[in-house]
């Protein structure tokens, strides 16, 4: 069994709740001396312990774990890694800082983010257009500032996930046609929203409306069955608990109304799926089905995308699900979507791995695809992908494909209907991949785009290597 170290979070949780260790100890049935080592990480958490204190405190285990850091971890070292910065740090000091001290961890990486942002914005105004003209600066992206909001709350939102669960219980929803049926009596019964199929122009693209005066929620009629219940719901939300959603926003430091705009829709659509997919009703179902997407597809009516999304805010304290991370890209490398209730960690660099299959999935439409994938710091994670394509004209208009994917540590591989038949512990069928070319440290990569950021290059006019951009070996 992996032993536990969690002297620092020990520790500020003490403190939080204006405990001394002798009264803890006294708590925990322990002596102060054997307290003092446990915080200073001398000693390791047993079983018995912690099970103490998480009676004592009301968290969960998990909240010991060191594995919660890991995307500090990834954080810190995109941070340092940056050439500008030209830090020469090892993992395991990164390491320590993250475990240790998380607040001046996630300080600095705000920092570092900031310097980025004044970095981009000096190279706009200093830029001068065609015409002469200086640039103006580069504001930061709102829907980059929304991710962000999301990732910093690992995806759950637990202030209107049990608001939606408990109105699901009220209406007494269930799921398909009637479901959608049900949302839209709610809407005209409980605030004068009539639901209709008519006005929308889809040759403009346009999918959804909503018309506050005359109080008409338009939605296309291509819309399937649980496209229209989630806008529905989505529709609730902003309806019901505006005061909460505008709260939510309000919390995060958005750099412009577009953001917070934004933000308010990602948490109107973050009720949705939780008043569709309901917390407790789904995670049992995803338990008993081991996590088997397409079965909950045809369980709850819903895509597979919505089902991967839910999956991954799985989070809440005392009955979580698997820790995923999900994310959504297209053909070109681009992520529309990342979110993470893991260690995983998504650069904000040089894009992502080529290796990596979510990729690959394009190359096989529909199916589903696995991957057991490798992180530079050894740690392994256990894939799944599958595209999914929307269109909403005929033959010969263009629609839309996008690769989904969902991930957790290796170590909850087993809970998954898709690992059934593999070798989980071969660890010579793991997939090297890494977070992104210029912060990856894997230099004998022959995929490689860009060379490290921070690495001096070997240039020899003479010789070419089939690995691209080669590093300068470590001298003895």
């Amino acid at each position: 069994m992996e032993k536990t170290f969690a002297g620092a979070k020990l520790r500020h949780l003490r403190e939080d709740r204006s405990m001394s260790q002798a009264d803890l100890a006294r708590v925990l049935e322990i002596s102060p001396s054997y307290l003092n080592q446990i915080e200073h990480n001398a000693r390791p958490l047993t079983v018995p312990v912690l099970l103490r204190l998480t009676e004592a405190f009301g968290v969960d285990a998990e909240f010991f774990a060191s594995n919660d850091t890991g995307r500090l971890v990834a954080d810190v070292r995109e941070a340092l890694l940056d050439e500008s910065v030209g830090a020469s740090v090892s993992d395991s000091e990164i390491n320590d800082l993250a475990t240790n001290l998380p607040s001046v961890a996630e300080s600095l990486v705000k920092l570092h983010r900031r310097y980025r942002d004044a970095v981009e914005n000096t190279a706009a105004l200093v830029t001068e257009d065609g015409r002469g003209q200086h640039g103006s600066a580069a504001a930061p992206l709102p829907h980059e500032e929304v991710r962000d909001f999301f990732y910093e709350r690992e995806n759950y939102v637990a202030e209107l996930d049990e608001r939606a669960e408990r109105l699901a219980v009220e209406l007494g929803l269930v799921r398909g046609g009637d479901l959608r049926n049900a949302l839209r009596d709610t809407l005209a019964e409980s605030y004068g929203v009539h639901s209709t199929s008519e006005g929308i122009d889809e040759s403009r693209g346009e999918q959804h409306r909503y018309e506050p005066d005359t109080r008409v929620l338009r939605m296309a009629p291509s819309m399937r069955v649980g496209q229209q219940a989630f806008r529905m719901a989505s529709q609730i939300a902003l309806l019901e608990h505006a005061e909460l959603i505008n709260e939510l926003a309000d919390s995060w430091a958005f750099s412009g109304s577009a953001a917070r705009s934004l933000a308010r829709v990602g948490l109107a659509n973050y009720f949705a799926g939780a008043l569709v997919l309901p917390y407790t009703e789904f995670h049992s179902r995803a338990e008993s089905y081991r996590y088997d997407i397409e079965r909950l597809c045809d369980h709850f009516g819903v895509g597979f995308e919505t089902v991967c999304h839910r999956l991954s805010t799985l989070q809440r304290p005392k009955k979580r699900g698997i820790p995923f991370s999900f994310v959504r890209v297209d053909r070109a490398g681009n992520m529309s979507k990342r979110q993470s209730a893991a260690g995983f960690h998504f650069s904000r660099v040089g894009g992502s791995c080529p290796l990596w299959t979510v990729y690959e999935a394009f190359a096989s439409p529909g199916k589903i695809l696995t991957q057991v994938a490798e992180m530079p710091d050894g740690k392994r994670y256990f894939w799944i992908a599958r595209t999914v394509y929307r269109n909403i004209g005929g033959y010969g208009t263009p629609g839309k494909i996008f690769s989904v994917g969902l991930g957790c540590e290796l170590r909850h591989a087993r809970r998954l209907v898709y690992s059934t038949g593999l070798d989980l512990d071969d660890g010579t069928a793991a997939t090297p991949i890494g977070m992104g070319c210029k912060v990856c440290e894997r230099q004998a990569c022959p995929q490689r785009a860009f060379p490290t950021i921070g690495k001096q290059l070997t240039v020899d006019e003479n010789t070419s290597t089939f690995v691209p951009y080669p590093a300068v070996p470590k001298a003895d």
